[in-house]
């Protein structure tokens, strides 16, 4: 550690976002950069704690006191890759991890500012590609098995790349033209440009593994001729909003939109028809997540009229709840940079029906609900209150997640990891999982 008491001496700096009028002109990435010497005066801030909670909170484990310190140093090379050695995609993670490991950071208990580990890691990654730190390895043994893995999304992409390291021939299937799964195809290019993806995936590539997309694999039928088998398909089915008026015009999963406007800016082209589209439209977003979030930035960025978000659950907490004492992830009001860009939001509101006029949705009828602690524990009891309302809407985005995928009983030489193992999560613990599969199956076929 460079400086032991550069905390104190230098407050947080985040790099911020593009300005509002500016980026909602556009779908380039919202996040700004620092300039090298902030950047490692930021990572000087880490204390290298003797129990580094951010490691713990990691879940792929991430060294964050070693990459911290070569960072502050002016190593870039030797802070890579300590955080290669952990994670295949530090260029994801840097831009799109809600950063556990920020929240359980000493700095976050103690000053309330963190130090800023995401974006830190983001500054590593692009300089490393910048500087050719980053090189394919050409120098892979071969060990003569093959494995297949079924879906090209963060976890299929990590576990090729361990399985391919390992020496294994690996071939990647997945259903869509291009891999990255929920990266490409539903995360914005104003988070995460896919132009990042394309770069990762021609190192990939050029170290062998094989890229067999638009081909949908039913995993009851697998492919012949593999020693194993990892399927990461993810969570293909969004949570439904079965209530009265679900048959009208102008109600969308938010996927519908979000994999349809990634695909627009890759050159593809739909009927006018077909357009999920809120350019004059009143929005409204049911869901609270980070989906939905993404849903009102797409919204803006498309010329809403207007855009609505609404939650069933109760708002959290401001900064702090007793609820959720750190190191835990503290469950807070969160405002991301599509909520800046101009969004309405409430909670505790239920939808009862969608109304329509000529077969098209022109609103929806919601009733506020209260919350009471469940005497026997877990989840609190929803009330209803009578109190109902009717907000005004012609686009309707469903936004409430996804519904965890029902594996069937596989052959023992078939292991399961991300989201079709755990149900919907972070793209951290996909990663994480496809890791450990990768782990697994070198166990299971080294025997």
């Amino acid at each position: 550690m460079g400086n032991p008491r550069a905390f104190l001496t230098i407050p947080r700096q985040e790099a911020g976002y593009r300005p509002v009028h500016d980026r909602i002109a556009d779908f380039g990435e919202v996040e700004q950069t620092l300039n090298s010497r902030d950047r490692k005066l930021q990572a000087s801030r880490c204390m290298d704690c003797g129990v580094p909670f951010c490691h713990w909170a990691c879940p792929l484990g991430n060294k964050q006191p070693e990459w911290q310190d070569a960072l502050s140093k002016g190593k870039w090379e030797e802070a890579y890759k300590i955080l290669a050695q952990t994670n295949d995609f530090p260029e994801f993670t840097g831009r799109i991890c809600p950063a556990l490991c920020e929240k359980s950071c000493v700095l976050k208990l103690s000053a309330d500012a963190p130090v800023t580990i995401r974006e830190n890691e983001a500054a590593i990654a692009e300089a490393a590609f910048r500087e050719g730190y980053v090189k394919p390895n050409h120098a892979i043994c071969r060990n003569g098995k093959k494995v297949a893995v079924i879906g090209a999304g963060p976890a299929g992409m990590a576990a090729a790349n361990q399985l391919n390291q390992k020496g294994y021939e690996v071939t990647l299937f997945d259903k869509n033209e291009a891999a990255g799964g929920l990266l490409r195809y539903g995360i914005p290019n104003f988070k995460l440009n896919k132009a990042i993806i394309d770069r990762r995936l021609r190192f990939m590539e050029e170290e062998g593994i094989h890229f067999c997309m638009g081909t949908d694999v039913d995993v009851q039928h697998l492919p012949e001729g593999f020693d194993a088998y990892c399927i990461c398909t993810g969570t293909p089915t969004a949570r439904d909003l079965n209530i009265p008026g679900r048959e009208l015009k102008g109600i969308y999963m938010a996927l519908d939109m979000l994999s349809q406007q990634n695909r627009i800016l890759a050159g593809m082209t739909f009927p006018k028809d077909q357009l999920v589209n809120a350019k004059g439209k009143k929005v409204l977003v049911i869901g609270g997540g980070d989906t939905g979030s993404d849903c009102i930035g797409t919204s803006n960025r498309q010329g809403a009229a207007s855009v609505m978000q609404i939650e069933i659950m109760p708002q959290p907490p401001v900064g702090h709840n007793p609820a959720t004492p750190w190191p835990q992830w503290p469950i807070v009001l969160k405002t991301t940079s599509s909520h800046e860009e101009g969004c309405k939001r409430r909670w505790c509101l239920t939808s009862n029906k969608f109304l329509g006029k000529n077969g098209r949705v022109c609103g929806v009828e919601v009733e506020e609900v209260e919350w009471q602690p469940n005497p026997e524990g877990g989840r609190p009891i929803m009330k209803p209150t009578g109190k109902v309302e009717v907000i005004e809407a012609d686009l309707v985005l469903l936004a409430m997640g996804f519904l965890k995928p029902e594996q069937p009983k596989f052959a023992e030489n078939v292991f399961v990891a991300g989201d079709a193992a755990t149900g919907a999560s972070l793209v951290v613990r996909a990663i994480a999982g496809g890791r450990k599969a990768a782990a697994d199956i070198d166990k299971y076929l080294s025997k």
